[in-house]
């Protein structure tokens, strides 16, 4: 879509300066009738039109049809019924109308007939011009106007929360329990069947007209993901924007339990791309709908990101402080004891039996007097030593909660530190609390929610620009090796391929006969180690000899390798000592190319402590990957044991990951394990799977 048309699209879905309801009628237990009390009763200030041939309809311009509509109306909404639509969506066209939302149902989400009646609305569309949302669609709605026929209709606010979403029923669901909680909307859509538009294509749209009027939290509900290029490069682009994006992908399968070639394949599930996929676009990934609204209510809360992971908590009550206080480590926080000063103030304002450390427990007798003295406190003194305030309040009923979460609110506004509070009494203090979110604010209704919400925030992905100059990285080395080349690749070729691409091996050559592989033992040195050669899976079939010292050694070696069924002769290998880890790729659809990091040897599906990132990779992205894994202290040496290179483990995993990037025929890969000790880090064994041709 070209700038001028993505403009043009934009405006006319969602800026409209005028509007036709196909269907609009004065019934509102229709689609026609409820879309169109909602766009009057939520003040549309554009030009509305009507087409319903009963005659006026609210006393709007009113035409039989179409065809009679006066002017162009930027953007129509058809809900009639589907066989009637196709003829309504070509009218529109003929008079200029850019964009549409069909809200009928009946079509592909009904039956055969229906899917090919889309086909037929596709190609009206094409043809003529237009961008069509649905059908079978629950509406659309921005700050101009409330398009939406079904469920909550929320006042709506610039510059709040926009939703896009693949399901109209979660965008009402969420709503719901959002709006309760103090959150507000401004832009919120939904695709239906998405005959046209999917959730990318939106995406794409609302990125190339971020500035206009989005907004700095962006939720997002995705159950299909026809075009995950497109969706990854507006995602990542919003997110250097400044938008913070909260997504969940439903519809998570286990296909990655799949007969696989590798120890990679057989571990990357769908779950492990769509996670890859939403950390390389910077999203914070959840799981549910009320997870959804409590990192929207962290983010707006922590005004978007947090500076670092220092935090203060202040509490009413004893144990839901040590809850918070607990949740808030467990997700990385620290609680540094205050400053000197400040203590000695809020023993001033506290009385003696109250903890002044952080937590600072107010106890049940606190005053809003008290409480609009703690945050001057805290804004005077630990402003730049403290990043964000999480704060529980009670009902101890021994002073009004109004008083309470009138200072909480003053605080939010003026306080530089972030304040995210938590008011638990919801049964005795509705109305206070509604109050409390009519000046704006929003809260937690748990305190361990309030801190892994937070912990979501403090830990949400970071975009980095993958890392392209890689030392002794030949790619025209690698190509040529691979030309012609599909299937498993030999045990020389895998050689080839990964010494062009600048990994390391030990000394090593193979041998078709016995004396060949004793001239290499003594050309080598022992001691060594002998792999088979032709089954894919050494250790699977018994085809790993190690530690061999002796010609007798390796004689028995070679006898006991060769009579495996496949066998084609010998691998000899120096042996090398140290710490093993696996690196591996897998091509997970059309997501892209899955890179695997963890433990190796033969334990590494047993064990799977491994991490994932979708290729290419930055250095900060293989650090963070090397990080992650449960066994990442053996990796820095324990017990007087050498650890290996971070430095070099996140360049050959940088190296991996532009490897498979550049040569997207690699299927998957395992470099099983890479041995070594600080940074002589070896290839001990490798495999290459090419997608086959033809």
């Amino acid at each position: 879509m070209t700038n001028a048309r993505s403009s043009e699209t934009y405006n006319a879905l969602f800026r409209p300066r005028s509007i036709v309801i196909v269907g609009g009628s004065e019934s509102k237990s229709k689609p026609g009738g409820s879309v169109l009390a909602n766009i009057v009763d939520h003040h549309y200030k554009g030009d509305l039109y009507v087409v319903n041939p009963g005659g006026p309809v609210l006393g709007l311009p009113t035409f039989p049809s179409v065809n009679d509509v006066t002017g162009r109306p930027e953007l129509g909404i058809i809900a009639i019924p589907a066989k009637f639509v196709a003829g309504a969506l070509e009218e529109l066209g003929r008079k200029g109308t850019k964009a549409v939302v069909i809200l009928s149902a009946g079509f592909g989400e009904k039956d055969e007939q229906g899917k090919q009646e889309e086909k037929r609305l596709l190609s009206i569309a094409e043809d003529l011009g237009m961008t069509i949302i649905g059908p079978n669609c629950s509406g659309f709605m921005t700050y101009h106007y409330s398009g939406k026929f079904a469920g909550i209709i929320p006042e709506l606010k610039p510059a709040s929360i926009d939703f896009i979403s693949g399901s109209g029923a979660t965008v009402d669901l969420v709503m719901e329990q959002a709006v309760l909680r103090g959150l507000s909307f401004c832009n919120v859509v939904n695709v239906g069947n998405s005959v046209q538009i999917g959730v990318e294509d939106l995406f794409a749209l609302y990125d190339e007209n971020y500035e206009v009027d989005g907004s700095p939290i962006l939720l997002l509900y995705l159950e299909n993901l026809k075009k995950p290029g497109l969706f990854l490069k507006h995602a990542r682009s919003l997110t250097q924007k400044g938008c913070s994006i909260i997504g969940i992908k439903s519809g998570i399968s286990e296909s990655g339990a799949r007969a696989a070639a590798s120890h990679t394949g057989a571990m990357a599930t769908d779950d492990t791309a769509v996670e890859a996929l939403f950390q390389k676009a910077g999203i914070i990934r959840v799981k549910s709908k009320m997870e959804m609204i409590d990192v929207a209510c962290a983010l707006s809360g922590a005004r978007g990101r947090l500076t670092g992971n220092r935090a203060c908590v202040i509490t009413d009550a004893g144990g839901p402080g040590v809850m918070l206080t607990d949740e808030l480590e467990r997700q990385g926080f620290a609680l540094p004891v205050l400053g000197d000063r400040t203590r000695e103030r809020l023993k001033g304002i506290l009385p003696a039996e109250s903890s002044v450390l952080n937590p600072i427990d107010c106890l049940p007798s606190r005053t809003g007097h008290q409480m609009r003295q703690i945050f001057q406190v805290m804004r005077e003194e630990e402003s730049g030593r403290i990043d964000v305030i999480a704060i529980q309040v009670g009902n101890p009923g021994m002073h009004p909660n109004r008083e309470i979460y009138r200072e909480v609110s003053e605080a939010i506004k003026t306080c530089p530190i972030p304040i995210v509070p938590t008011l638990s009494s919801v049964s005795t203090c509705t109305k206070q609390i509604r109050e409390f979110t009519e000046e704006g604010n929003s809260y937690f209704v748990d305190e361990v929610n309030c801190g892994f919400a937070l912990g979501k925030v403090l830990t949400r992905p970071s975009i980095f620009d993958a890392s392209r100059d890689i030392p002794k990285y030949d790619r025209e080395g690698v190509a040529a090796v691979l030309e012609g080349k599909d299937r498993a690749l030999s045990a020389d070729n895998v050689t080839r391929v990964l010494e062009k691409a600048g990994f390391t091996f030990p000394p090593q050559a193979t041998a078709a006969s016995f004396d060949e592989a004793k001239k290499t033992c003594d050309a080598i040195g022992y001691p060594v180690v002998m792999k088979v050669m032709g089954p894919l899976h050494k250790s699977d079939v018994g085809g790993v000899r190690l530690g061999i010292n002796n010609t007798a050694e390796a004689d028995q070696a070679w006898r006991d390798l060769m009579a495996i069924h496949g066998a084609e002769g010998v691998t000899v290998q120096k042996m090398v000592e140290g710490t093993e880890v696996i690196l591996g790729s897998s091509r997970a659809g059309n997501i892209g190319q899955l890179v695997m990091f963890g433990i190796g040897g033969i334990y590494t599906e047993v064990l799977k402590d491994v991490s994932f990132a979708l290729a290419p990779l930055a250095e900060e992205e293989c650090r963070r990957m090397i990080r992650s894994i449960r066994a990442y202290k053996i990796l820095e040496g324990v017990r007087g044991q050498k650890g290996v290179s971070i430095d070099v483990l996140a360049t050959n995993l940088a190296r991996l990951a532009l490897l498979v990037s550049d040569f997207p025929a690699i299927r998957e890969m395992d470099i099983n394990p890479l041995k070594g000790k600080g940074e002589e880090l070896y290839v001990v064994d490798a495999r290459i799977i090419l997608t086959a041709k033809g």
